[in-house]
């Protein structure tokens, strides 16, 4: 059963790539936390799984001359009436096939076969209705399809008159699995039909599937031991049965899992369940016993890989290599002592594998050690292994650096432009697995240049460090460094790992300028950009009753700004206003565009972009540090033109307008205290009292002075909490 939910994805937090020591045959059992088998995902396939072995061992069975195309889809197409209706028109006993049905092409294969797999193949059509069950995603528990009690005879009279031993043995197939799903005392029938035959078929993969019924049915039968002992030998047989077979094995306890161990025959059958259990339970337990029978069995590189992998992704799963993570020392001394032995069949792999549990556990001089010692032993011309083996070279090297000087930096040009080469796609290697080594790296060399002092170095590493963007001299340094023409080696590789574009810092630049009111310097930077203004979505000069972007991004708008058009148009109001012309409407338009360039306004896109985050919280800053969130949400700005808008009004309506205006920035500001708990809980607030007061003294000037207005009954319609306030009073 798997309890599964929808969206989730798989962290990166590898650096170790199972892909280039483990036969793939064994690919699907690589460590995932998220997936069911590595690279196949929730797909269930259980229906399909075996469709073009079926098709190619039939191939084989007719030399070849048999239509593959007609045999597709008569194996895994028609219905049982197709087959039944192509036989007949075979046989003559049916004039013409429905137009829907394609062309037989059966080549020079005798009479006496097609006869023989028409007749077979009824019977398996028939044995569908209760072998495939298509409730592949049910919440339920899924009832079991049980096979008919009728069709027995029938099944072991064609068994028993069938003389091809290709089709008999299929044949015993579908009885020993009808059995099966008989599901009541007859079913025990499968066994002896099993039993009583196994020794006239060759073991292919038909032979293993149909042992794959009886190991079933010893399950059914809580007989663990032989069950789970039947599904490691088909697990072993063929790459087909691995997934099937793996995922019925299971060991229920120490005692049935020793009762399976006494049933193997030879020592390869005992590493076969030990290398099952370890995938499933216990990877160092199971690496420790096989290489004890066995150090040069492929079947230790999976184990390895698992348990090198689940060491990288943490106990809790996702976390990345250079986190802090529990320590599995008994795991890590394990692989030690097998690679000091130099016995496997890939010591390299081991010496790699040791060296970098050495290094996830911060001890570096035994990582070097360990990777010395696999490269002596890798073999010639596999490039990918070289890969691998540089990768974990950068990370070992910097994480042992204790300080960037020129030497460090001289030595990090090749392997960072390299790295970034893998990340943009210039340099491809086939399932290298570098992003999370990216991460380290780029984490631990802006640890060193901020203990060194070097902000600007750092924040290129790591740009997290978003204190950074709130000191413009800071920011004009790195545009100096991003237009810098002579930049060194090293500058050009550490400015590949800086995300952030000139433009990008001009408009940074531009936005904090324009918060401050400094609107022709705000305009001069965006000046400097490439054209790559974008629309705002609303007209921040508009005010509105109630707070709604989405509607003022849906209105009708006779002209759109960019920000560069935005900003010189609320200069122009703003000169006009030092000017005394149109006082009012101009302190009412540029105080509109104040209050909608805030987290509550219609024109929040303004203020975002690659520097700034989307939203006014989520950002980390340094304690003391400048914040550019609380220009987002301040409401000063907008206040003050608000109140010169108010002052210089002519009418009541325009006062009424304005106040109203005025309210909800104080409301905002209300919001904006860090004591706020819920819009609906306002006698809980513990915002300062002054703003509460503010808050309430302009509900109050709209009572008392402009009640007459028509703005003031219209906002008495449509704000509860003007309603509520005046209702009380």
């Amino acid at each position: 059963m798997i309890w599964a939910c929808a969206d989730s994805y798989e962290e990166e937090y590898s650096v170790f790539t199972p892909e280039y020591f483990v036969n793939k045959q064994y690919s699907p059992f690589f460590y995932t936390g998220n997936e069911v088998y590595y690279g196949l995902g929730y797909t269930d396939g259980s229906n399909t799984w075996y469709n073009d072995v079926i098709v190619d061992e039939w191939y084989e069975h007719f030399n070849h001359q048999f239509n593959k195309a007609s045999l597709q889809y008569l194996l895994l197409k028609a219905s049982e009436g197709a087959v039944d209706s192509i036989h007949r028109k075979f046989t003559g006993t049916l004039k013409a096939l429905p137009a829907k049905y394609p062309a037989i092409v059966t080549g020079s294969v005798s009479p006496k076969m097609l006869n023989a797999f028409y007749n077979y193949l009824k019977q398996a059509k028939n044995s569908e209705d209760y072998s495939v069950n298509d409730q592949y995603y049910s919440w339920d528990k899924v009832k079991p399809n049980h096979s008919p009690a009728n069709q027995a005879s029938t099944l072991i009279s064609a068994f028993d008159a069938e003389t091809d031993p290709f089709i008999k043995e299929r044949l015993w197939f579908q009885a020993v699995r009808y059995y099966y799903f008989l599901d009541n005392s007859s079913s025990a029938t499968a066994v002896k039909l099993f039993n009583q035959f196994k020794d006239h078929f060759p073991k292919n993969l038909i032979y293993y599937r149909t042992m794959g019924y009886v190991a079933g049915y010893y399950y059914r039968q809580k007989n663990y031991a032989l069950s789970n002992y039947m599904y490691s030998s088909c697990y072993d047989y063929t790459y087909k049965l691995k997934i099937p077979s793996f995922w019925s094995f299971h060991p229920q306890n120490e005692s049935d899992w020793n009762a399976t161990l006494r049933l193997a025959k030879t020592p390869e059958e005992k590493i076969t369940l030990w290398h099952m259990l370890g995938v499933q339970y216990d990877a160092a337990r199971a690496i420790r016993t096989i290489a004890a029978i066995n150090p040069k069995s492929e079947k230790l590189d999976l184990l390895l890989s698992r348990l090198i992998n689940i060491r990288e992704a943490g106990t809790g799963g996702g976390k990345p290599a250079d986190s802090v993570i529990k320590s599995d020392n008994d795991g890590k001394r394990l692989v030690e002592s097998i690679a000091l032995k130099n016995n496997t069949a890939k010591p390299y792999y081991w010496n790699l594998a040791a060296g970098y549990l050495n290094f996830l556990d911060s001890n570096y001089t035994a990582a070097s050690r360990f990777y010395a010692t696999a490269k002596g032993q890798f073999p010639a011309g596999d490039k990918m292994i070289v890969a691998q083996a540089k990768l974990l070279d950068l990370m070992l090297y910097i994480k042992s650096l204790k300080k960037m000087d020129a030497n460090a930096e001289a030595k990090l040009i090749e392997p960072l432009n390299w790295l970034a080469n893998l990340r943009d796609n210039k340099t491809r290697i086939k399932d290298l697995r570098f992003d999370n080594a990216i991460s380290v790296c780029n984490l631990a060399i802006a640890r060193l240049y901020k203990k060194q002092g070097n902000t600007i170095r750092e924040v290129c590493f790591n740009n997290s460090a978003q204190y950074f963007y709130a000191d413009s001299a800071r920011v004009q340094h790195m545009i100096d460094l991003l237009n810098k023409p002579d930049k060194t080696a090293f500058e050009q590789a550490m400015m590949r790992y800086y995300p952030v574009t000139l433009n990008n810092l001009y408009y940074h630049q531009a936005i904090s300028l324009a918060y401050q009111q400094k609107l022709p310097e705000a305009i001069a930077q965006l000046k400097k950009m490439k054209p790559e203004d974008f629309v705002l979505a609303g007209n921040p000069f508009t005010g509105r009753m109630l707070d709604c972007h989405d509607c003022d991004h849906a209105a009708l708008q006779k002209q759109k700004f960019t920000p560069l058009s935005f900003l010189q148009t609320l200069n122009t109001l703003d000169t006009e206003i030092k000017q005394g012309k149109n006082v009012y409407s101009n302190a009412y338009a540029a105080a509109n565009a104040y209050y909608n360039i805030t987290y509550y306004g219609n024109a929040r896109l303004f203020y975002e972009s690659d520097v700034v985050a989307t939203g006014p919280t989520g950002r980390y800053y340094y304690e003391g540090e400048p914040r550019m969130d609380d220009k987002l949400t301040s409401m000063q700005v907008a206040i003050k033109y608000y109140q010169l808008a108010r002052k210089n009004a002519a009418t009541d309506e325009q006062r009424a307008r304005c106040t109203f205006m005025l309210s909800k920035c104080a409301l905002n500001e209300i919001y904006n205290d860090p004591n706020f708990k819920g819009a609906d809980k306002f006698a809980d607030i513990k915002a300062s009292q002054p703003v509460m007061d503010a808050y309430y003294n302009y509900f109050t000037e709209l009572k008392e002075k402009y009640n007459k207005t028509a703005y003031y009954k219209e906002a008495l319609k449509e704000c509860g909490y003007l309603s509520d306030y005046v209702g009380r009073k």
